[in-house]
């Protein structure tokens, strides 16, 4: 009798693991499996958002079939407790494992609301923008000078009010470090004091995730921190013939090649001109250095040069004294500093304006010449339509 008793159930256990055993595969193929959504979305999570709370949501947008497993698969990874507040993209037929690890992530907005401002060598700009989940496109919402501008869009204002909402400071790469001190003066994003203005060539462009209150102290020391690190591994990588002998001087060559080209195709070329001068002891002759030199970076000219400035004996003019002036002249992005330190190989050692936005180079005095005259007649013409 308690032989079969013992025999029962211990078949009623097997039984019991096999389907235990069953259940669990079954909800793992679920939680790792593809997602039944067809359209992607844009999941919002506030802040103080629970695991449970985003199964709920999820489920009913069917984004997931199970609520329940979704928790426990999160509970099982480690990652319930890890919920971020943000808007957070999720893709059409993305797992229940993928959302996990999207919405316990860094906590980056994905979708939704973002809000960029953008310091460039024109000015500043705030750009309220939103992105559709569906279509992959950005809308704006608002666009404008917070400079000049006494009443911000309303946009604006519930975009700011809402934990939710992407925060950027994007820095276009040739800006000077004056300009960008007094862009972020004017942000209200920001708060505090900056200190002493940085050394020019010292803050990298690029962008930056921030929230809103953020210091203008600590923005401008992450700016430092990444472009000593772009410097130092540039400087690392450097070609056995780079044409400059400390990351110092790499870092003002950089900002002259910055200022030379917006085209990134160009810059290792415009660099191996500046490369061949330097090793021949011919003067740079480049007139964002006599720029500089006139405006010290505390915005642009708003003009041609005259001949007089081109005369004139600053520090920074490079038609009156050979080798690199005593500073960079702006703040060079990664590519323009890799630029310096690995010029392409060429005899080039003049180059000037093609009227397509790139240069036209030449290894002779006579090619320059013939150069400059086609670039003159085509301003002649562009100014004649």
């Amino acid at each position: 009798m308690l032989r079969s008793i013992a025999s029962n159930f211990l078949t009623f256990l097997l039984v019991a693991l096999v389907l235990v055993a069953a259940l669990i595969a079954w909800g793992q193929g679920k939680f790792v499996g593809q997602g039944p959504s067809t359209r992607a979305i844009c999941l919002k999570v506030p802040r103080g958002g629970s695991i449970a709370h985003v199964a709920e949501e999820l489920q009913a947008t069917g984004a997931i079939s199970n609520a329940m497993i979704f928790r426990l698969g999160a509970e099982y990874a480690g990652r319930a407790a890890h919920v971020k507040a943000g808007s957070f993209l999720i893709p059409e037929g993305a797992s229940m494992q993928d959302i996990v690890t999207e919405v316990t992530g860094n906590g980056q907005s994905t979708c939704g609301v973002e809000v960029v401002y953008r310091i460039s060598v024109s000015g500043q700009e705030v750009r309220v923008r939103e992105l559709n989940a569906s279509t992959g496109e950005f809308a704006v919402t608002a666009e404008f000078d917070p400079a000049s501008v006494s009443d911000v869009p309303a946009s604006y204002t519930t975009a700011l009010n809402d934990v939710a909402t992407r925060i950027r400071i994007v820095v276009a790469e040739g800006v000077t470090s004056w300009q960008v001190v007094e862009a972020l003066k004017v942000s209200d994003l920001l708060e505090g004091e900056v200190g002493d203005l940085p050394e020019e060539g010292s803050l990298a462009p690029d962008g930056y995730e921030i929230v809103s209150g953020a210091s203008r102290r600590t923005i401008l020391d992450v700016m430092r921190a990444r472009q000593q690190e772009r410097l130092d591994a540039a400087w690392l990588a450097r070609s056995e013939d780079a044409p400059v002998k400390t990351p110092e001087e790499a870092l003002i060559l950089a900002s002259i090649i910055e200022k030379e080209t917006g085209r990134a195709e160009e810059r290792p070329l415009v660099a191996s001109v500046f490369a061949n001068r330097l090793r021949k002891g011919i003067r740079l002759q480049t007139d964002p250095t006599v720029i500089y030199g006139i405006t010290e970076g505390r915005g642009g000219l708003g003009r041609g040069l005259r001949q007089s400035e081109l005369r004139r004996d600053t520090p920074w003019n490079t038609y009156l004294f050979e080798g690199l002036p005593p500073t960079p002249i702006a703040n060079p992005g990664k590519a323009a500093i890799e630029a310096a330190l690995s010029p392409a190989e060429s005899d080039y050692l003049f180059f000037v304006a093609d009227g397509t936005g790139g240069h036209a180079f030449a290894e002779t005095l006579r090619e320059h010449n013939a150069n400059v005259a086609r670039w003159r007649r085509f301003q002649a013409d562009q100014a004649g339509q």
